[in-house]
């Protein structure tokens, strides 16, 4: 018997759960399909939110072929085959396949250079799902033919319309007397993912399978996931409450926790790559300006680990891990640009002083383009006070040092270029 997941698989739009901001009537994706008239797209999301259920529903709504390959088994030699197989079958069909590529993200530049050309043509229209940010794992040519779509976890109302829909409909669980009666840890060990509420409802049907009356409760849901911890942890998914309790626990300076999480994440299948760059992300953003050499150490690791591999990657994850975690911290430098970035929304594109731009021509010279700039390395230490924010903020400050050594030193030596000219 099929896993209850693939036998609730939807086979249309209309049984479709989530996603109505693509979906819904009226959407941009909906238009598109609607209308026949599919372009090369990559659906962007969290696992288990029906991106590869969204593209073989198109497939079939459109009544185009459907070829399937996963990034994790294939290469240059299946794309190619594929693609083959597309051109002879153009004579049959003058509708392009669809080629759907599971974890695109884990192609190579070779495999998704091998694409290109037949995405740019129309021998294939390109389906990719991702659950990373393909401006940074997919090439730059393929991802500028795609749309990207992002799909979102699914909601607390999509996840219980789904929760009963399983209940009343599905060719088991429907001959079952099956009460829900608390929602609230179904909907949190979820976490938006679909997939994984369906693994939890089958864990606790079939913990009760003996029983007249099967109750689905926060008890019932709790215990059997603390029974069946890594239920799912697998295929490299990424999950978010792993990844966030790991990133807290290096943020609060715990190394054991770090590590324990780290262990939870491998174990589970986890993509060394994903990991590996939260820590990249963490170095700057908890540790920063407080020790630099976090975020050198973890760019050190995301490299090393990219030529490594598993299993020898886990030490040095684990040696990142522990070094962040030990790291003094300080979230200066992450305050200081969010605060930017919203100033920069409120006030919009104010002028740079005229003393700071360029002056390529002869009319910009005439315009007094960068004639009073001073050149900081004619001046003594390098340095001489002059106005580099523009006119109507001249004095604001956005980067204020915290209380650790390394930026306290660096306080010093601004106070005494800057002196009262910022305070």
């Amino acid at each position: 018997m099929e896993p209850l997941a693939e036998r609730m698989r939807p086979q249309s739009l209309a049984e479709y759960v989530g996603q109505r901001h693509l979906i819904g009537e009226g959407a941009i994706l909906r238009n598109m399909i609607d209308n026949g008239r599919l372009a090369s797209i990559i659906l962007w999301g969290p696992p288990g939110v029906g991106k590869t259920t969204l593209a073989k529903i198109i497939s079939k709504q459109l009544n185009r072929p459907f070829y399937q390959l996963s990034a994790i088994s294939s290469g240059v030699k299946e794309v190619r085959e594929v693609i083959d197989k597309a051109k002879s079958g153009r004579f049959f069909n003058p509708e392009s396949p669809i080629l759907f590529i599971d974890e695109i993200h884990r192609f190579s530049k070779a495999q998704q250079d091998s694409l290109l050309a037949a995405v740019e043509e129309g021998v294939v229209t390109l389906v990719g799902a991702t659950t990373e940010n393909p401006s940074f794992e997919v090439i730059s040519p393929l991802l500028s033919r795609c749309q990207v779509y992002v799909l979102k976890p699914l909601e607390h109302a999509d996840l219980i319309a789904l929760t009963q829909h399983v209940i009343q409909t599905d060719e088991i669980l429907s001959k079952l007397n099956i009460q829900l009666t608390e929602e609230a840890a179904l909907v949190r060990y979820s976490g938006g993912d679909a997939r994984k509420l369906l693994n939890i409802i089958e864990l606790v049907v079939n913990a009760q399978a003996e029983q007249s009356v099967v109750i689905i409760d926060d008890k019932h849901v709790i215990d059997n996931l603390q029974q069946s911890p890594a239920m799912y942890d697998k295929n490299g998914e990424m999950h978010y409450d792993i990844i966030s309790a790991f990133i807290k626990s290096i943020r609060g300076s715990d190394p054991d926790a770090a590590v324990y999480w780290l262990a939870r994440m491998i174990e589970g299948g986890e993509d060394p790559k994903f990991i590996a760059r939260r820590l990249v992300i963490s170095a700057a953003e908890d540790i920063g300006l407080a020790n630099p050499n976090a975020l050198l150490m973890a760019n050190q690791a995301f490299d090393a680990v990219n030529k490594v591999g598993w299993p020898e990657g886990r030490i040095i994850l684990s040696e990142a891990a522990i070094y962040l975690a030990t790291s003094p911290k300080s979230n200066s430098a992450y305050n200081a640009i969010n605060e930017a970035l919203d100033f920069v929304k409120q006030t919009g594109n104010l002028p740079v002083p005229i003393h700071l731009r360029n002056a390529p021509t002869k009319l910009m010279e005439k315009l007094n383009y960068g004639r009073d700039y001073m050149y900081a390395h004619n001046y003594p230490g390098h340095f001489v006070v002059q106005q580099y924010l523009p006119d109507e903020i001249a004095h604001k400050r956005f980067y204020v040092s915290q209380e650790n050594p390394a930026e306290q030193r660096s306080n010093e030596l601004q106070r005494s270029r800057w002196g009262d000219y910022k305070k």
